[in-house]
């Protein structure tokens, strides 16, 4: 969100010649922040060997280049959302008043932000879980379930019932795995592709859609035939293909799918920025001398921002579902316990082992929906001409 929209009195018109093009403290301080984050990855690359984790206090974390973006990213919301939101108190009070006027989508704000957390913490202190075939089909806590489906039943054994214990919450898989950690991986896993991707489209989608818009004439025509021609670029096969030649990588999905996936945006913001190019405001800050780069960042961009947010919100379910289901179909990254991937690795087992797909299911169903309402009520919050 760039901030509360620019408008013709709220333009400060002395500003002219090299102050128009000056970084506010917001930028600067996302610019120092980034620097920083550039030297500690070539710190990481550079001096901390391949095989040692790149921070060992508190816990050790072996820093990974999927981490990395998802570092910048959350730095990006940051600074870009959650600094303009503070720094405009009464417009954010007046979203908020309008978004929590739908409830299911507050529940559903509430329990994204509990998915976040977990998913973003739970792993660093969480290790992986390995194979335990010991623990094999290890029935849900307060349940139980024949004696002899387990492998070997670590509870106790009530009427030839295994009973579920509280070692492993939400059972076991058929390896052995603990279901409860899998699913906080597969949070991380989630959120990792919703929001990286989500970002990289939406920031290749703003940056061309504005420009095209404010261009106008042959860099329009040229932008915009350039996302008619990516539009229809199989990106789902070249992720098959090169699926084939080097395997299932959670970081190409990423890649391909965020740096193909944003024509859709591009043209959102144009039709939106076209319509804002001509308001008094712009045609004024032309006039007093402000420079193509300067009425893009601090007065089309702020302006189509709203439209922005809310298509974000239902992309990031989109991003997670099609990892899931690549995952499912064992098209994913085999060395992450996406969501998909455990519900694939139970549907043999529905029979008798129904709690290996059910609860990886539920939380995939429930977090898709949970985008879903937030991004109803986004629209309906952040875009006044929406008819209520």
């Amino acid at each position: 969100m760039g901030g509360k929209p620019d408008t013709f009195e709220s333009v400060d018109w002395t500003e002219t010649g090299g102050r128009l093009s000056t970084l506010s403290r917001r930028d600067r301080g996302a610019l120092l922040a980034g620097l920083a984050l550039v030297a500690a990855f070539c710190y990481d690359f550079v001096v901390v060997a391949a095989d040692q984790p790149t921070i060992t206090f508190p816990v050790e974390w072996n820093v990974t280049q999927l981490d990395w973006l998802f570092v910048t990213t959350l730095l990006a919301l940051l600074f870009y959302v959650v600094v303009p939101l503070y720094g405009n108190r009464r417009l954010t009070a007046y979203y908020w008043r309008e978004f929590r006027k739908n409830r299911m989508a507050v529940l559903s704000l509430f329990y994204l932000v509990a998915v976040f957390l977990i998913g973003t913490i739970g792993p660093i202190f969480l290790e992986q879980p390995g194979l335990a075939l010991e623990r094999a089909y290890q029935p849900p806590a307060y349940l139980s379930v024949d004696s002899t489906v387990p492998v070997n039943c670590i509870g106790e054994v009530v009427n030839g019932q295994c009973q579920g214990t509280m070692e492993h919450p939400l059972g076991t898989t058929g390896d052995g795995k603990d279901i409860l950690v899998l699913i906080v991986y597969g949070m991380q896993v989630s959120m990792k592709v919703g929001l990286i991707s989500t970002l990289l489209v939406v920031t290749i989608g703003t940056a061309v859609g504005t420009v095209a818009a404010y261009g106008g004439g042959l860099v329009d025509e040229v932008l915009m035939r350039y996302v008619d021609i990516q539009l229809v670029f199989p990106a789902f096969f070249l992720y098959l293909l090169l699926t084939y030649l080097f395997g299932g990588s959670l970081f190409m999905f990423i890649i391909i799918f965020g740096l193909t996936g944003w024509g859709s945006i591009a043209r959102l913001v144009r039709s939106e920025a076209l319509q804002r190019a001509e308001e008094a405001y712009v045609t004024a800050a032309r006039g007093s001398g402000a420079g193509t780069l300067y009425v893009i960042r601090r007065h089309l961009v702020p302006n189509v921002s709203n439209s922005v947010i809310t298509a974000a919100t239902l992309l990031i379910p989109g991003f997670i579902l099609f990892e899931a289901s690549l995952s499912f179909l064992s098209l994913g990254d085999p060395t992450v316990p996406s969501w998909g991937q455990v519900i694939a690795n139970g549907r043999s087992d529905l029979s008798t082992a129904w709690w290996v797909s059910t609860f990886p299911g539920v939380f995939l169903f429930t977090t898709i929906l949970a985008f879903n309402f937030m991004g109803d009520a986004l629209r309906d919050a952040l875009d006044p001409r929406q008819e209520r």
